[in-house]
């Protein structure tokens, strides 16, 4: 599977939805790796806190696969936002 970073141009060649994208400024492409690597260290310590495989996809409870859930919701969101 070929794989494109998020913050390349052309991020959307193989998009079905979004049918038009705008080039992004370079503050714009930090911002949004800034925003994906605070996601993605927040679900590292949810793991932290559980005890569980951060290679993994499960948590030690609910309550962390809720809180991993709104992470992904919020890091998605944000993304929106700058991309838009």
């Amino acid at each position: 599977m070929n794989t494109i970073d998020s913050t390349s141009d052309q991020r959307t060649a193989n998009n079905a939805v979004r049918h038009t994208y705008r080039t992004l400024t370079d503050a714009e492409k930090a911002q949004m790796q800034e925003v994906k690597d605070m996601g993605a260290a927040f679900i590292g310590k949810l793991h932290e806190i559980g005890g569980t495989d951060p290679s993994g996809d499960r948590l030690a409870s609910r309550d962390l696969a809720l809180a991993q859930t709104h992470a992904e919701d919020a890091v998605m969101r944000a993304v929106r936002h700058i991309t838009a």
